[in-house]
């Protein structure tokens, strides 16, 4: 699997919405601490079969594995992992996010990366209060207010409404120069992946950045449409083929018990 496609893989992370009201239905979790209400629980796993063209590669997920506390805030702390690859070529990479149970704003975020020859790690400490991050304990460096990471921005945009035909800029990515962000909601379709058949609302979202989600870019995503708004489906077309992501299944685990500071 080239450099391109991994870096395909990890973009599939990056699904920023628009701003606006919680989603209706939305309900939160009964005998937790107060928080902006949402359509996920502790617990949820999705799982999704991952696709080079009609050859699949791997497998990915996304779960909410608990309610901690970081410096003093309740937050989610969810989990992203993708593994697979082709011979001579493997993938193993685990994203993780922990943001404020009331804002849904990024307090922390880990990438784990192991991608053929090629490791990283790295760790970012986020400060909304004061607009600024640290990675792996370095300088601050400056941010944006109201700050989401790779990984949060997918559960943030499962709160918000989705207006068929409208497009909208968010300047909230926790790295200044990858804002604005611009989503257009193309259409509503229906879609049949291994999970099931769904009714979906579907996003193009671009970033001011280089890959598949780039200006130039044509990758698209289907979230369900429905309170849940679970990611369905996501398609790309790349220059040397496309990198598909489907629905395989919808869960529940039993939840860590565990608290951060």
């Amino acid at each position: 699997m080239s450099r391109g496609v991994r870096g395909a893989l990890a973009a599939a992370l990056l699904l920023v919405p628009p701003p606006g009201a919680p989603a209706a239905g939305a309900q939160q979790q009964g005998g937790e601490a107060p928080g902006r209400p949402v359509p996920f629980a502790v617990g949820e796993t999705l799982e999704y079969d991952v696709r080079f063209g009609s050859l699949k590669v791997g497998s990915g997920s996304m779960t909410v594995e608990g309610r901690e506390v970081v410096r003093g805030r309740p937050t989610w702390h969810t989990v992203f992992r993708i593994t697979g690859g082709i011979p001579l070529y493997r993938v193993n990479d685990r994203f993780e996010s922990w943001f404020d149970v009331a804002t849904l704003a990024s307090l922390r975020f880990h990438q784990e990366v192991d991608e053929g020859s090629y490791e990283r790690s790295r760790r970012f400490e986020i400060f909304p209060e004061r607009a600024v991050f640290r990675q792996n304990g370095g300088e601050e460096q400056p941010s944006v207010a109201e700050p989401l990471d790779d990984g949060s921005f997918l559960y943030f945009v499962r709160t918000l409404p989705l207006e068929v035909g409208a497009t909208y800029d968010l300047p909230r990515y926790f790295k200044p120069e990858g804002n604005p962000v611009r989503i257009r909601v193309l259409r509503r379709d229906t879609v049949t992946v291994p999970a099931g058949r769904f009714a979906t609302v579907v996003l193009q979202p671009t970033f001011q950045t280089r890959g598949i989600f780039s200006q130039n870019g044509k990758a698209e995503v289907w979230l369900s449409d429905d309170a849940r708004r679970v990611m369905v489906q996501m398609k790309s077309k790349l220059s040397f083929g496309s990198l598909n992501l489907y629905l395989r299944s919808v869960g529940t685990v039993a939840p860590a018990t565990s608290s951060r500071r």
